[in-house]
């Protein structure tokens, strides 16, 4: 039967004009179909909503975020990337299919409530989530109304592997517990994968699985190349950590003889359907590879800067074509999922990365990074915007609220004043999903207190792994802070520079 709705009376945000004019939304099953001024005709038995005194944007786009990690938020406050890879998997693992729905239910929760209707969510399993684990983490997000891309990070090298010199590094007596026999995990880890994909339920317009090769270094070429058939042969996306920190870097110019980004170009997996998570340590060649394959990369400011992984240079990769959308990434690295801070957070940074203020993030750019630039890196051509023909996943803000008095500018609002307080309304496919600040699927007492015994349990469970954990950190992260010292020079680049309009001269990255 067909659903119509108007939506009367709001400002639509224009933020690339900066303006947010009175504008009317006709809405039929769940596509935008028509905008105009006020008055706009609309069936006698259009459902009406009243939009007055709301600014309306499309959903926010999370490009990187690890929904099995919600229960995490706050666990630590000082850690950084090798700390969070060595202790993740013990302290957060020996998730039941029913914690993994939990888990995954909670950040879409957040993101909902948020303003945000897509997640990338990178989530994990032991070799990899299985079908029934993916499914159910899939449902989560169904169950909550925003879309995602479930895709499960696959590794078949170890972390204490993927550090050249490190297992060798340690004590004897901790180098037993940190060495794993990897085996032959490749195949394995690929059959996993491939059954999932064949087998997924869902509508993908809504929840798709893609596939998400952790770290080139914590994955063998045949795994990378597998990853790679698969994602072709499915008709699906796929994204991996690349240049987060300092360590990766110099662990690909050990292994490789080049960086991490010329070693996937080489074995050919660049395209519109790869992305990369970060992008904190590219230099100009890795952005022009990427860019010239129509490949993407998720800025995640607040992560990078909570784990010290240094200043992704967004500008440069603008200028040199590249794809750019905003992510929060997991919990355990950035706390919340709110892809508010997330944005203001990416302005903010590029402010900070280099003096010449013709070269910061304008918030255009931003709000572009966080709706269509997120579209396109999810493979979502159906969001990101409120037009005729996309899907109607509308946001709106209440404009009573301090956030919005006065509006003087509404696209630097939304970047640099909104927090998610002004949320009132969330839509998906033309339905509401959240309705005066509340999450309508959820009982969010109930759900605390399901979050509460699901962190008690898990903890009870990891208990002597952690004391594994603990007795290796204080080695791992003495190697890491030795390593991570090394001067680093390459054209153009650095992780804590500054750069000038007009400067072409390369210069070293040579953190103290």
């Amino acid at each position: 039967m067909t659903h119509i709705t108007i939506i009367r009376g709001g400002r639509l945000l224009d933020a690339a004009t900066r303006q947010a004019p009175l504008r009317d939304i006709l809405i039929k099953d769940g596509a935008v179909r028509e905008i105009g001024a006020p008055g706009l005709a609309a069936p006698d038995d259009a459902e009406i909503v009243d939009a007055s005194r709301h600014l309306l944007h499309p959903g926010l786009i999370n490009s990187h975020t690890h929904g099995s990690g919600a229960l995490t938020r706050g666990f630590r406050d000082r850690w950084n990337l090798e700390m969070l890879l060595m202790a993740a998997p013990v302290r957060f693992g020996n998730q039941s299919a029913e914690i993994k729905y939990l888990n995954t239910y909670l950040g879409a929760v957040e993101m909902a409530i948020k303003g945000c209707t897509v997640a990338y969510d990178l989530t994990f399993g032991v070799p990899v989530a299985t079908t029934e684990e993916l499914i159910a983490m899939g449902q989560a997000y169904r169950d909550a109304g925003i879309r995602a891309v479930m895709a499960p990070m696959l590794s078949d090298i170890s972390f204490y592997r993927a550090i050249p010199g490190l297992i060798e590094s340690l004590p004897p007596e901790l180098e037993a517990l940190a060495a794993r026999d990897d085996g032959d995990a490749t195949d394995h880890v690929l059959k996993l994968m491939g059954e999932a994909l064949a087998a997924w339920p869902h509508d993908r317009d809504h929840v798709k699985l893609g596939v998400a090769p952790t770290i080139p270094t914590h994955c063998s070429d045949a795994l990378m190349r597998g990853c790679d058939r698969l994602v072709r042969e499915h008709g699906t996306v796929m994204q991996s950590h690349v240049g987060e920190s300092k360590i990766q870097v110099l662990a690909a110019r050990e292994f490789y003889g080049q960086s991490m980004v010329a070693h996937i170009d080489g074995l050919g997996l660049l395209g519109p359907h790869f992305s990369v998570a970060h992008g904190v340590w590219l230099d100009d060649d890795d952005m022009r590879r990427l860019a010239d394959n129509g490949a993407s990369i998720s800025h995640n400011a607040g992560s990078n800067m909570r784990l010290g992984a240094g200043i992704a240079d967004s500008r440069r990769m603008l200028e040199l074509g590249v794809n750019l959308g905003i992510g929060t990434d997991g919990a355990t690295s950035s706390d919340n999922q709110n892809m508010y801070e997330a944005m203001r957070a990416a302005q903010q940074v590029s402010c900070v990365r280099q003096p010449d203020h013709r070269l910061w993030l304008s918030a255009p750019e931003v709000v572009a990074a966080a709706t269509t630039g997120g579209a396109r890196l999810t493979g979502f051509d159906h969001v990101g915007a409120i037009a005729p023909g996309k899907r109607a996943d509308i946001v709106f803000l209440t404009l009573d609220h301090p956030n919005w008095m006065p509006i003087n500018d509404p696209a630097n609002q939304l970047v640099l004043t909104e927090d998610a307080t002004a949320v009132r309304h969330v839509m998906v496919d033309g339905r509401f999903i959240v309705r005066d600040g509340r999450h309508l699927a959820s009982d969010m007492a109930a759900l605390a207190d399901k979050a509460e015994a699901a962190r008690d349990r898990i903890a009870a469970m990891n208990a002597g792994d952690m004391e594994i954990a603990n007795r290796l950190e204080d080695a791992v992260t003495s190697f890491c802070r030795s390593l991570a010292a090394k001067p680093y020079s390459v054209e153009r680049y650095a992780a804590f520079p500054c750069r000038c309009a007009g400067e072409d001269e390369g210069f070293a990255a040579t953190p103290a």
